[in-house]
């Protein structure tokens, strides 16, 4: 063979031998590190409703905080909350400040080309509450698609980005939580809130006498665990770690827990 062939063959074969070591390299720190450190740092923004809350006593609460809690104990590691602003909860996972986000986040394009996605393990969709004074003449989504309606939602979810895809005429202001936004239109100051259908069902089941909820999804959003990026090893888990909870009942017992029970509700009002 030719020497120059001979040694262009080497060089590709060592550096497709080091592109694999790196590759590999890249998919297994993130389990190193949780096994290692006893620790699995988890992100979410609390007050998101029933996904993750502060309980009146300080604790962290919700499904997503059982979920990661479970997913801790199988993991033989202790569950550590980081909790986040939501602007800037990819940053913080990016950056190593948590191992995973798990946090009632929407899996959508934009995001998917920051970090990996799990499997989906809830499907939501954007709904609307709505002033109670309009619930006559508002009768779906598309009604509020005029300049006359201010329609509020949180600064950086899929709310916000559903109320200017589809709202592109209303006047759109938003806020840095849902629990700001949402009190907008309890005080009459907005016509309509965007978010998420859990969210809106149990804000309006508290607060009939200020809102009015259009309950009928007007979009479909997947939510899944996002960690970083070429993070393999730890995504096979996660995937393997969901069908297994789903399937030993696991899963069911925590999602009836916060969605067909209210009996947590004590905990933090």
């Amino acid at each position: 063979m030719n020497p120059f062939v001979k040694n262009t063959f080497a060089g590709i074969a060592f550096a497709s031998l080091s592109l694999m070591h790196t590759t590999a390299s890249a998919a297994e720190p993130t389990i190193e590190t949780i096994l290692s450190n006893g620790e699995l740092k988890v992100c979410f923004e609390a007050g998101y409703i029933p996904f993750e809350m502060k309980s009146k006593d300080g604790r962290y609460i919700g499904f997503d905080i059982d979920i990661a809690k479970l997913m801790a104990r199988a993991m033989k590691v202790n569950f550590v909350p980081v909790n986040t602003a939501w602007d800037g909860i990819i940053p913080a996972l990016q950056t190593g400040k948590c191992d995973i986000i798990i946090g009632g986040i929407a899996i959508t394009p934009e995001r998917n080309l920051k970090v990996m996605f799990s499997n989906t393990y809830i499907e939501i969709g954007q709904t609307v509450l709505l002033s109670p004074k309009l619930k006559d003449s508002v009768k779906s989504y598309r009604d509020l698609n005029d300049s006359k309606y201010t329609v509020v939602s949180q600064v950086g979810t899929t709310g916000a980005i559903a109320a200017k895809k589809y709202l592109p005429k209303a006047n759109i202001d938003l806020f840095e939580t849902s629990a700001d936004a949402v009190l907008q239109v309890s005080n009459g100051k907005a016509d309509a809130f965007v978010y998420d259908l859990p969210y809106n069902a149990l804000y309006a089941s508290q607060h009939q006498d200020k809102v009015y909820h259009l309950d009928s999804s007007f979009t479909y959003e997947p939510l899944g665990w996002a960690i970083r990026k070429h993070d393999y090893h730890f995504l096979n888990f996660l995937n393997n770690y969901l069908v297994q909870i789903k399937k030993d009942g696991s899963y069911q017992r925590i999602y009836d827990k916060w969605f067909k029970s209210d009996a947590w509700l004590s905990s933090i009002q």
